[in-house]
């Protein structure tokens, strides 16, 4: 077997291949003058079983996992396992308006083309799976979460909101900690805040745990009333940390103690390793 990293996910096939023990494949990917990407292998793949990681996430890299999926098969690979840390399009999983493109569903079909299973890392929604014509599933970091969290003495497990209590009830279950989601209540036309059902946080270290934090607006009002109601510590953690335009100064304004995410997609927050899940699963 070959471990193959894209661009956007190098570091973490080189992780997935030294915890598995397998190699990591070769590759040439630069782009033209006229911005045009070259993908070359350097090693034969024929009759081998090849992992290819490689987000969906920015637009270039859907084009870069095209490229090295079709490159795996000229090859005469005997098995091409696809591995998407972060399923970019993921959202966009049904029609809300007439003439809409279902983007998951049409992003699915294309990387199925030449691809014998595929492997996405906490979808937006489970459902997604459905839409590729080849064996898919889920791979769920709430184990290397937990144990982040433990690490950091993190007393109760916050969802920002219903949707996503359940990953957070699994976490706080192989944590042994207290959980609850806040809940939106809108006092007048202009005013909407954030609080807990039932439990106190008063002096306790919490954790925000979501599956995306985008442009940080959510995060940072469940920051800011938990910080309201007498948080000792709060960190904002999610699985996929886009941190898009000013989310980071939005979380710094209200007082967010840790932002941390997984390694899905790079950045300075990119605190928890989860290459470990997915050797679990090949």
């Amino acid at each position: 077997m070959y471990i193959l990293g894209g661009t956007s996910s190098e570091d973490m096939a080189r992780e997935l291949a030294k915890i598995s023990g397998e190699p990591l494949l070769e590759r040439e990917i630069r782009r033209f003058p006229d911005g045009e990407l070259y993908v070359r292998l350097l090693k034969k793949v024929e009759n081998e079983d090849v992992v290819i990681i490689q987000n969906t996430y920015p637009d270039e890299n859907i084009i870069e996992l095209l490229l090295l999926q079709d490159a795996v098969s000229e090859g005469n690979a005997k098995n091409v396992m696809v591995v998407i840390p972060y399923y970019g399009y993921g959202r966009q999983d049904k029609q809300f308006l007439d003439g809409e493109a279902v983007s998951a569903k049409a992003l699915a079909q294309h990387i199925s083309l030449k691809a014998d299973r595929v492997i996405l890392v906490d979808p937006h929604k489970e459902h997604i799976l459905n839409f590729f014509s080849i064996p898919a599933q889920s791979c769920s970091p709430v184990e290397e979460i937990a144990n982040y969290l433990k690490k950091k003495k993190v007393e109760m497990l916050l969802a920002p909101d219903k949707g996503a209590l359940e990953r957070v009830e699994t976490i706080a279950n192989l944590m042994g900690c207290e959980y609850d989601y806040l809940e939106k209540k809108r006092i007048d036309a202009n005013t909407v805040v954030m609080e807990t059902k039932s439990l106190d946080v008063k002096n306790k270290i919490i954790a925000i745990v979501d599956d995306i934090i985008s442009t940080g607006g959510t995060m940072a009002k469940a920051v800011e009333e938990l910080k309201r109601q007498g948080a000792s510590r709060v960190l904002a953690v999610c699985t996929h940390g886009l941190f898009i335009g000013n989310a980071i100064e939005k979380l710094e304004k209200a007082k967010c103690d840790e932002i941390a995410s997984t390694d899905t997609i790079k950045s300075k927050y990119s605190k928890i390793k989860i290459a470990s899940a997915i050797s679990k699963i090949l």
